[in-house]
């Protein structure tokens, strides 16, 4: 056996080893050793392979499966470009704490800078964005080989005491690069123990410094910890948040509507990064605001440096008339947000939100697109329990989302669903784009299609002043026919009216498209009229 076969199929074995289950390839010269050494281990019912033509739509793809399994999953490519693909993937599982395993094939050592094809530095391209990086040469002997794989994965699954995140493993193949025996492929035997065993570390932190009886407010992010949804206080939590299926409905909508509505002290939990009224809220001088640290060991979250103290959450008990002002603000906001709601002429994204999130069938998954979705779901739907919500909010990016949201679907046991806003389908159209031979989810992606970029008509570009210059260089549009473009890629489409999303949600094989038209002209003003309508009701409540 030569020595890059041999390799590949060690680390394929010690990976296995270590409770890999998924895998992600992509076609290449270079790392053809490891699509021998996982092809084989597939065949062999060791590991499930997918096999995708575009390293950016694979990086997310891997991103999705380790997103909702909670395992690490190796994305596989050859050398060069193919491995900068992966850099946005990277990042957002960099700063989402996910235990993402980058496999890159490399040329030798001796011919970096001597221009040969395909070859460049690739040792540290990830910089300070991956947990641990090792380039693992031929030459070690097999049990360091082994080790240091073991570690790459418990740096990646954050069991060491770090934050969870990515890893980068370089290996370099010289020629020969395919097999040159009848072996079946797979070094080592089905079950047996990684080659070092390690221990998670347990952490523990002292409780927070708050007062317990005073007006408090516990508002969420991604990454909140479990355990936050039977707390004393009003919570108001971000989709995605465990706490979410318990939280203030209209809580994005209260903050700042009433003067009996602000708190005294804030808890955070997870990192909040939606809402504006949140921000300015953890930036007032007044509120004592607190963090709850991340169970994970990832960085607490204080953009505007006013955090006091992180920890854990001690007993609460506050006042009753606290929470009974924030119980009939949020009664009279939710009638007043589901009268203009029923309006068709409201904006399309809220009614698209709170018709989708109330029709999922229980136990359903839904990934949400950044910009608007996740937003629309936050501002307009009912919370409710039973379902798993998922964002890439690590750095928030539009790119990936489809291949994130396959992956996700590939390892959930139950019905499958995304809400995208169209640019960010546009963004990853080749995650439509999966081989006869693949593993194919059934997953159904809902695309409010408003033709262009929706929110930046919310922003401050998009106030009545910059009109001249918006709609080309913000609103982009792009007159898309996303019909065809499915026929293309091999995906289902439908297109419905809001009312009718809930009939399109039934369960169908594959992957499908449900699109939904949406005028974004009006979506500024009409996001003002609710907010009115929202305002005035709690000021005639409370």
């Amino acid at each position: 056996m030569n020595p890059s076969t041999e390799h590949a199929r060690l680390v394929v074995d010690e990976l296995v080893r270590c409770g890999v289950t998924d895998a992600v390839l992509c076609p290449g010269s270079r790392n053809a050793p490891l699509a021998f050494a996982l092809h084989a281990a597939d065949a062999a019912g060791r590991v499930r392979l997918h096999v995708r033509i575009d390293e950016r739509t694979a990086g997310f793809l891997a991103l999705g499966l380790a997103l909702r399994s909670g395992r690490p999953v190796p994305v596989c490519t050859t050398s060069g470009t193919a491995v900068a693909n992966l850099h946005p993937a990277v990042l957002e599982a960099s700063h989402a704490g996910v235990p993402l395993l980058v496999l890159s094939a490399d040329r030798q050592p001796e011919l970096i800078g001597t221009g040969a094809s395909q070859t460049i530095d690739q040792v540290g391209l990830f910089g300070g964005a991956v947990r641990l990086a090792v380039n693992a040469g031929l030459d070690d002997a097999a049990g360091r080989r082994r080790a240091s794989i073991a570690r790459l994965v418990a740096a990646a699954t954050g069991v060491t005491g770090g934050p969870p995140g990515p890893v980068h493993l370089n290996l370099p193949f010289a020629d020969p690069l395919v097999p040159d025996d009848a072996g079946a492929g797979s070094v080592g035997r089905p079950g047996d123990e990684p080659w070092t065993r390690v221990a998670p570390v347990a952490r523990q932190t002292g409780p927070l410094p708050l007062d317990p009886v005073a007006p408090t407010l516990v508002i969420t992010g991604h990454g909140a910890p479990e355990g936050l949804l039977d707390l004393p206080v009003p919570v108001v939590a971000e989709p995605g948040s465990s706490a979410w299926p318990a939280a203030v409905r209209t809580g994005p909508w209260l903050l700042g509507a009433a003067p009996g509505l602000r708190p005294a002290q804030v808890v955070v939990a997870g990192r909040p990064t939606l809402h504006r009224p949140v921000q300015r809220l953890l930036a007032d001088p007044e509120v004592a605001v607190h963090v709850l640290a991340d169970p994970r060991g990832m960085p607490w979250p204080d953009v505007a440096g006013s955090a006091r103290a992180v920890g854990s959450l001690p007993p609460l008990r506050p006042d009753r008339s606290w929470t009974d002002r924030w119980q009939a603000a949020d009664a009279a906001a939710a009638e007043a947000l589901d009268k203009a709601l029923d309006d068709p002429a409201a904006p399309g994204g809220l009614r698209l939100a709170r018709e989708l999130v109330a029709a999922l069938p229980p136990g359903a998954q839904l990934v949400l697109g950044s910009s608007n979705p996740v937003r629309d779901v936050a501002l307009a739907a009912v919370p409710r329990p039973g379902l798993t919500l998922l964002a890439n909010r690590g750095v928030a990016g539009i790119d990936g989302t489809v291949s994130t949201a396959v992956g996700a679907a590939l390892v959930h046991d139950g019905p499958a669903y995304a809400l995208l806003g169209d640019l960010t389908l546009l963004h990853d159209t080749t995650g439509l784009v999966i081989g006869p031979d693949e593993p194919r989810p059934d997953l159904t992606i809902v695309v409010l299609n408003d033709d262009g970029g929706g929110i930046f008509g919310l922003l401050e570009q998009g106030a009545p002043e910059h009109a001249a210059s918006f709609e080309r260089v913000f609103g982009t549009p792009h007159g898309v026919d996303v019909a065809a473009l499915c026929a293309a890629a091999g995906a289902g489409h439908v297109r419905v009216d809001v009312p009718d999303v809930a009939a399109a949600l039934a369960p169908a094989p594959g992957v499908r498209v449900v699109e939904v038209r949406a005028n974004r002209a009006e979506l500024r003003q009409g996001h003002a009229q609710l907010r009115a309508a929202v305002e005035a009701a709690v000021a005639e409540a409370l």
